[in-house]
């Protein structure tokens, strides 16, 4: 009986805390720090913020990354604060998290480095760039962006500078002003990384883009691993996002997590991007990592593109081939993110009508660690402007991920362009939810809720249908949506319900 009356754990979710348009003012981390009160409120526990170290430019997202080390402390590359402010201002955010219960995700960039101070000349030969094993030129010398000095920084917290072996290959001659994929070659460079330890996509993947660190040479290793014990101290964070994971070594991340676990406990989060629609691959990948690991699920994205692409398509297919319905508990679901904006020829932009069932099926089933877009929340900026999506519903969806979706799951996966599942609550969350979405035509659905909530009177918390469905005395009750639409029914007096009535301020700009 005892083991019955654990308290249930709440439900926790991840926003991801930028998009790649945000203003390059510098000020992002103070509106970040004037959100939380109200992003705890509505239901976000962890922020993944953007690459907090310095970029090649001020106006640099950070994935252009020059120096680990700077977090906006030191002038170099333009500025002392990066494009999203200053060490203190970002010391500022990460205190105020912590004090609100809200933890911090840093992400990490690992694989390259951009903006070099100065050229070095070293050996290498062209690679071909569909099948990085095979060299389509003789070594020669090239003359490549890879001294890394830190001239504003200096020898504060690292004394290492970079040269032309701690790094495996670039894709720019200096000395002819030629493109092409170089792997460096010497006695100090031991090429690619070794089969096995990074994808085989285009015969090794090690190479993305920049200049590609070696994390064979012992000198990086340790770097990096230093950076990663200095960042612990230095931040109060709650876990890392790994870019680009499939270019650089397995083995290097793996002591990397090891190393953080050891000397700081094992309450840390880890998840990579690793985005390749290939679930063998990303089974693979997690099964060499231990398992202690999460990968954000691309395959589940590339569905809700051809989904909402398509007139009428089956949705009782949405979780086919996906991370999150083979190993759920390490799977990072999520529509959209930096990588999947609509107006960027990019992996798998999913159109805005279908955004708010997508976003119904992470948040509010049982499976899966949800991660909502900055870009959806609070519109996105730059050339081609996005106003929030979902209709301003999402606070409300991951409101009442918080609130209702607890307990056993029941489906109702009977109709191929309606959807309906239950989440029958616990002895202490005890409400729980009734949820229905379409892709087509207006859904109904009976579904059972349980006898114990006969009599209630259940309506949509996002106010989408005004139908009041009273559960009958078997437990059951009849639940609507709209065209192309979700409804999410609860009792209409249950505790929170009032908090539905408030709105969300997606004015993060104060425009």
């Amino acid at each position: 009986m005892a083991e019955e009356h654990k308290p249930t754990p709440e439900n926790a979710t991840m926003l991801q805390g930028f998009e790649w348009y945000v203003p390059a003012d510098q000020k992002h981390w103070i509106r970040l720090q004037e959100q939380i009160p109200q992003l705890k409120a509505w239901g976000v526990d962890n922020i993944w913020i953007p690459p907090a170290c310095k970029g090649s430019s001020k106006e640099g997202n950070g994935y252009d990354i020059y120096d680990l080390y700077d977090l906006g402390e030191f002038d170099q590359k333009g500025s002392v604060a990066t494009k999203w402010g200053s060490r203190d201002e970002l010391l500022m955010l990460c205190d105020a998290a912590q004090k609100a219960g809200v933890g911090i995700y840093f992400d990490a960039v690992l694989n390259h480095r951009f903006a070099a101070d100065h050229k070095e000349k070293c050996q290498a030969v062209e690679v071909d760039p569909n099948d990085r094993n095979r060299d389509i030129s003789d070594k020669y010398e090239i003359e490549a962006w890879v001294g890394f000095d830190f001239p504003g920084r200096g020898d504060k917290y690292s004394q290492l500078k970079y040269h032309w072996y701690h790094f495996t290959g670039v894709d720019y001659n200096a000395q002819n002003g030629q493109q092409s994929i170089y792997k460096i070659i010497g006695d100090k460079s031991q090429g690619w990384a070794k089969d096995g330890d990074v994808d085989d996509e285009k015969g090794n993947y090690d190479f993305l883009m920049g200049s590609d660190l070696d994390y064979a040479h012992p000198e990086v290793e340790s770097d990096v691993i230093a950076w990663g014990q200095w960042l612990a101290e230095t931040l109060p964070l709650k876990g890392m996002r790994f870019d680009a994971i499939k270019h650089y070594s397995e083995e290097f991340l793996r002591k990397f997590i090891t190393a953080l676990d050891q000397r700081y406990g094992e309450g840390w989060f880890f998840v990579g991007e690793f985005w390749k629609d290939s679930l063998t691959d990303m089974h693979a990948y997690l099964d060499r990592m231990g398992k202690k690991f999460s990968l954000f699920d691309a395959p589940l994205v590339y569905n809700f593109s051809q989904i909402s692409k398509a007139s009428g398509a089956d949705l009782r297919q949405v979780f086919d081939e996906t991370l999150v319905g083979s190993m759920p508990v390490n799977a990072v679901t999520l529509v959209m993110n930096h990588d999947t904006q609509p107006y960027q020829a990019l992996e798998a932009p999913i159109e805005d009508w279908f955004k708010p069932l997508a976003y119904a099926l992470i948040l509010l089933r049982s499976e899966g660690y949800p991660c909502l877009f900055y870009g959806d929340l609070y519109g996105i900026k730059g050339e081609h402007p996005f106003p929030p999506s979902c209709g301003g519903a999402l606070p409300k969806l991951t409101l009442a991920r918080k609130l209702y979706a607890y307990g056993e799951q029941a489906d109702y996966f009977d109709y191929a362009t309606c959807l309906g599942w239950v989440r029958y609550g616990t002895w202490d969350r005890k409400y729980g939810c009734a949820v229905v979405i379409s892709n087509a035509g207006p859904g109904e659905k009976r579904m059972h809720v349980g006898e114990d909530h006969a009599g209630e009177v259940w309506t949509d918390v996002l106010g989408w249908s005004d139908r009041e469905v009273t559960i009958g005395e078997d437990g059951f009750g009849v639940f609507v949506c709209g065209q192309t639409s979700v409804s999410v029914f609860v009792n209409r007096d249950a505790d929170g319900r009032g908090k539905f009535a408030e709105k969300f301020n997606d004015n993060i700009y104060g425009q």
